[in-house]
């Protein structure tokens, strides 16, 4: 074999590796990325399906029940309730009336099953993402009261 032959041998098995490389991060990156998407936006049916996402906003007054080891409340923007049921041990911030980001999927009835559920960490940190969606969802309701 020529040494021009072997030259181009080696440089297409170099450019063959990392192509197959940047399929398989790619494919890890893609499977990874959860999208952010606000509880109105599930009702109209804008979330991603068979994918996992997060829905943030304000965890909704009297929602929170246990249920052995599953706990079930619901997900608001203050226009959308979203039910949520999410299994294992919750942050020690999780409160009904505070923010909260969950991850996960939803399931044919309609309920969020979380994976991972992620608490604000003080009275004044909300996602930004969620603190618009709760804006936005106050200034609709109040373009549609009388």
């Amino acid at each position: 074999m020529k040494p021009r032959h072997k030259r181009t041998a080696i440089i297409a098995g170099g450019l063959a590796a990392i192509g197959i490389a940047a399929a398989f991060v790619l494919n890890a990156l893609d499977s990874n990325i959860a999208l952010y998407v606000t509880p109105s936006e599930v009702a109209a049916g804008k979330a991603p399906q068979g994918k996992a996402f997060r829905i943030g906003g304000m965890v909704k007054d009297g929602s929170l029940k246990r249920d052995s080891l599953t706990v079930h409340f619901i997900i608001t923007d203050t226009a959308k309730d979203i039910p949520v049921a999410y299994t294992g041990i919750l942050p020690d911030l999780f409160k009904e009336g505070k923010g909260a980001v969950v991850q996960g999927r939803l399931d044919a009835a309609g309920v969020f099953a979380a994976t991972e559920v992620l608490a604000k960490h003080d009275e004044n940190y909300m996602p930004p993402e969620a603190q618009h969606a709760v804006d936005q969802a106050q200034k609709a309701q109040k373009t549609l009261k009388p």
